[in-house]
């Protein structure tokens, strides 16, 4: 018998990460691969990145429309409400046999909420993650608790779905997925992404990812500030922004942004630029500025710098190739300098990155084409021994 798999996605980032899975699930045929897009990819300001993925191949099943008309924290409340929604009624409507939710997203966390309360076996990747300044801390330990299934990213994410209460024969250690993509995208040599981009680099070049910091009241617009006050120094360097995600303060990332690059013209603002060339950006720059985790994540795998900046990623596992800042402008200049620094350069070629070397995609689909689902749903709490 089929088993349909329901992968949800609702972010650039998440997709890319997702892709290799979804290609595997879609070209095995002992299953079927069920999609529902929802959050950002249905946004014209974030890019309609749905659209990437059907460029990609594959067949969108249902788009679940959460967009808010604002990021307050009641938008992004509504949002997890129309998420939930609409998670639910398409849920009913494709009868999935397991549902596949990546991260720690309000998006997801919908998707999560609908699927526990349809009874569907959950398989959860990237969980036990830590990010001490973002909501996305307690969401992504919600879905654990929620998901029946477990893929994490390093051993000690693994301790720690297991101190969650989580059975240690549900959660498997796979390594990051997106390793994956980096082994197995062609990317595009530097003649060929300047021509994509419309862009010529110069002697120098920077890729800079801002989000807000979402535990942290309305500091964006400062933190922002201050990072462009020290980038706008940097007339010898291109700067290559890509904006940030659909949380509380991003919209005012986004015009801070966009008024920057008007009056800097070595600088350029992209919604989205895909997988493709947001990789192959990461293979040609000089270092990452700003708070993404793929700073933290895919960085390491190119031998890049990384300059990571507050409180975002506070607690996720880093590689030696990351220097970590306060967001003040003096701060991000002894950052810059490190980056650029002989000692630094020699020490990158060193780098070893924690969330492993590629091949998680396969080790995930091996284990959802074959676990038993049946008795999935209840779950016992699995106790440690306190000492």
């Amino acid at each position: 018998m089929i088993r349909k798999v329901c992968v949800v996605t609702g972010t650039r980032a998440e997709y890319g990460l997702l892709r290799w899975l979804m290609q595997g699930i879609k070209d095995d045929d002992d299953l079927e691969l069920q999609i529902i897009v929802t959050g950002m990819h249905l946004s014209q300001t974030f890019g309609l990145t749905y659209e990437e993925i059907e460029n990609d191949g594959f067949q969108i099943n249902y788009k679940v429309d959460t967009i808010s008309a604002n990021d307050s924290p009641l938008g992004i409340s509504e949002s997890v409400a129309k998420g939930i929604q609409g998670c639910a009624v398409a849920f009913s409507e494709l009868k999935p046999d397991l549902i596949v939710l990546l991260g720690d997203r309000f998006e997801i966390f919908s998707a999560a909420a609908a699927g526990l309360l349809g009874r569907i076996p959950i398989a959860h990747l990237h969980g036990g993650e830590s990010t001490e300044g973002l909501i996305d801390e307690a969401i992504r330990h919600s879905i654990t608790k929620m998901s029946q299934i477990h893929f994490v990213a390093a051993p000690e994410y693994r301790e720690r779905v297991i101190q969650l209460g989580e059975n240690p024969n549900n959660v498997y250690l796979v390594g990051g997925l997106g390793q994956d993509s980096i082994n197995r995208l062609q990317l595009l040599e530097e003649a060929a992404l300047e021509k994509s981009l419309d862009i010529k680099f110069k002697s120098k070049s920077l890729l800079v990812t801002f989000h807000p910091v979402t535990l942290e009241d309305e500091t964006a617009k400062e933190q922002m500030s201050e990072l462009l006050e020290t980038l706008s120094e940097l007339q010898d360097t291109t700067l290559i922004f890509t904006l940030p995600n659909a949380d509380t303060g991003g919209r005012i990332i986004i015009e801070l942004i966009e008024d920057f690059v008007k009056g800097h013209p070595n600088s350029h603002a992209f919604k989205s630029l895909g997988q493709l060339r947001y990789l192959s950006c990461m293979s040609h720059v000089d270092g990452i500025v700003g708070n993404s985790s793929s700073g933290l994540i895919e960085a390491p795998s190119f031998k890049k710098g990384t300059i990571n900046i507050g409180d975002r990623q506070l607690g996720r596992l880093r590689a030696t190739s990351v220097i970590d800042c306060e967001p003040a402008r003096e701060k991000i200049k002894i950052a810059l300098s490190t980056l650029y620094s002989s000692d630094f350069q020699i020490a990158l070629e060193n780098t070893v990155n924690p969330y492993g070397s590629g091949g998680a995609s396969e080790k995930v689909l091996k284990v959802i084409k074959n676990i038993e689902l049946s008795g999935l749903i209840k779950k016992k709490f699995y106790n440690l021994e306190i000492k």
